[in-house]
């Protein structure tokens, strides 16, 4: 109740809640262990009621039941955590579309997540559009951009031992990256936070470099 009251203080939109058992491993990972379904349904059902607006906290309940128990026991307690009031559902890791489907089937109409993790994930990669024919509304690509971007670290860091220059293709330039990040705008941000004495400091530096 403590999390959901810090997350409701902060203004979060939406949380997970999950029945793994710690020490927590990623879902598509081996050697997980879940708690009891009802252990779950009396967490689910404690968040719920400690949430101050059910309108402004969404609640995602996750089970990582597939890998441990196999997915009757999964699509199951989707259910009991639909039942208890959590506003959607997430079954981790179906491991073929075959189990994809039988999710999706079940729980069509609900708010149903699912995750992409491409490059080692259990589950066969879909499109968003295929997924959202078949049920599901929420996709999570944890690792796309990740691994990507672990592969660039990995050229950049080749280029540098090898002395080479940066290549215009597989970078961006200074004017670009201040583009990309906004930095104008969190600039001007930045300047109407500034107290009355840093601002004449300011406006001095800069009647001096002018004069000089």
């Amino acid at each position: 109740m403590h999390t959901i009251h810090t997350y409701d203080a902060l203004g979060a939109s939406a949380i997970f809640l999950e029945d793994q058992k710690a020490p927590k491993r990623c879902g598509h990972m081996g050697g997980k262990k879940v708690v009891e379904p009802n252990e779950m349904v009396n967490k689910i059902r404690a968040a719920c009621s400690a949430r101050s607006d059910p309108q402004q906290l969404f609640v995602i309940a996750r089970t990582d039941a597939i890998a441990v128990n196999g997915l009757d026991d999964a699509l199951r307690r989707g259910e009991m955590y639909l039942k208890a009031g959590a506003d959607g559902v997430y079954l981790e890791g179906p491991r073929n579309f075959k189990e994809v489907e039988a999710v999706g089937r079940t729980f069509k109409g609900e708010p149903l997540v699912v995750t992409m993790l491409e490059g080692g994930g259990v589950t066969p990669w879909a499109s968003p559009q295929e997924f959202s024919r078949l049920g599901f509304n929420m996709v999570l690509y944890p690792t796309t951009v990740l691994f990507r971007q672990t592969r660039a670290i990995q050229r950049a860091l080749s280029d540098l031992k090898a002395g080479r220059p940066m290549p215009k293709d597989d970078s961006v330039t200074m004017d670009e990256f201040e583009t990309i990040v906004a930095i104008a705008y969190w600039k001007s941000i930045e300047e109407k936070a500034l107290p009355l004495g840093e601002k004449v400091r300011q406006a001095i530096n800069k009647v001096v470099k002018k004069i000089a």
